[in-house]
């Protein structure tokens, strides 16, 4: 009996922790990326910019609560892609699973082909789990630059079916605004209520280092101190998470406090691997795991040892996730005001990474969306 009631009070506590915030609402985000030979710079924005997007949408609010984000991932236009498929690869389906949005992007890599706009779009229509809600945001960006109107598809009836659905395509010309104009991309947008965009794809993001950055980054490694995996994909899992800490350090510090925010936000759920996620999200009964699929710092152990050392780890988890979101809070303040003081000496930012999050912003404020600092 005493044990019965350990465990309903250790799931309730669970269950009102952090990990409770998302609500039924969601933001679903495809980004199709044409990675024909010019495009290096683009994909070297988005890798730069990943974590930023992911951190706007996870600031949004629908009555008071987070909405669930989910990512697909497309690549089109490379000649190794195959024809039959129309050079469109999808490279992941809508998927919570922050650490392998990540992975995909850093994998990918360029090469020459034809770019077909209006098919990339209609395999994503048709190939991803869009929401029928009308109040959940569905958005699909499509970057590249070359006409619109190449390929078998009429960009204009995938639009019309997008509009429909109540998914807005957005769409970012790599080049001059008149010529983006020019080659369709305008109306490709617009044509389904999205937003269009041009940006300079071959300009180097400049990041703004701040005095936050390395404190965020120590929490974050001791953040993932609190991570341990079970089951088949728990040790594959565990290094992904730490493999693309590394990739997102790679583009720069300011990157990587960008992702350590992302990690402190209540979409960052690793339930498929992670045990502490796993009785979070009560998608796990430990006490039917075998020793074996356990991590080895619970092997031997009794159910109550189980459960205690799960408890002990998420208050940690929750305490330097409280100390990696209140960091951000001042970071992004200091990042505000770098900015606003180059915004007076005429410089701005324009990248990927600024117009995606514009767009989104723009979208979800329309639909009843608000924002909120994490």
């Amino acid at each position: 009996m005493k044990k019965l009631v350990f465990l309903a009070m250790f799931f309730f506590a669970l269950s009102s922790s952090f990990y409770a915030q998302t609500s039924s609402k969601k933001v679903q985000v495809a980004i199709l990326f044409d990675t024909s030979n010019s495009m290096d710079g683009l994909i070297d924005q988005a890798k730069t910019r990943i974590w930023g997007i992911v951190n706007e949408i996870n600031s949004l609010r629908y009555s008071g609560q987070v909405p669930r984000l989910e990512i697909a991932l497309y690549e089109y236009g490379k000649s190794t892609l195959p024809l039959s498929n129309d050079y469109v690869l999808k490279l992941l389906s809508l998927s919570n699973d922050l650490d392998e949005v990540s992975k995909q992007l850093f994998a990918l890599k360029t090469n020459g082909g034809d770019e077909f706009c209006g098919a990339v779009i209609k395999h994503s229509l048709n190939e991803l789990s869009w929401s029928t809600d009308p109040s959940d945001l569905k958005m699909i960006f499509i970057a590249g630059n070359e006409p619109f109107t190449q390929g078998p598809v009429r960009y204009q009836e995938v639009c019309a079916d997008a509009k429909k659905r109540g998914v807005f395509v957005n769409t970012i010309y790599c080049g001059p605004y008149d010529q983006g104009v020019k080659e369709g991309w305008k109306d490709g947008a617009t044509c389904s209520d999205g937003s269009f965009f041009n940006i300079n794809s071959d300009e180097k993001i400049v990041t703004i280092p701040t005095p936050y950055d390395d404190r965020i980054s120590q929490y974050n490694d001791s953040l993932n101190r609190t991570y341990y995996g079970y089951g088949k994909m728990g040790i594959e899992k565990k290094v992904m998470q730490e493999t693309e800490d590394s990739n997102a350090a790679g583009q720069s510090i300011s990157s990587k406090a960008e992702r350590a925010k992302a990690k402190a936000s209540a979409n960052y759920k690793n339930a498929s691997w992670d045990i502490v996620d796993a009785v979070n999200e009560k998608e796990l009964d430990i006490t039917k795991l075998k020793d074996e699929e356990l991590p080895e710092e619970l092997k031997g152990k009794t159910e109550e040892e189980r459960l205690q050392f799960i408890e002990e780890k998420n208050e940690l988890r929750k305490k330097y996730q409280t100390e990696i979101a209140n960091l951000s809070i001042e970071r992004q303040k200091f990042i505000d005001e770098e900015l606003a003081n180059r915004a007076k000496s005429g410089q701005k930012q324009d990248d990927f990474g600024t117009r995606v999050n514009e767009s989104i912003n723009k979208t979800a404020l329309s639909l009843g969306y608000e924002k909120e600092g994490i």
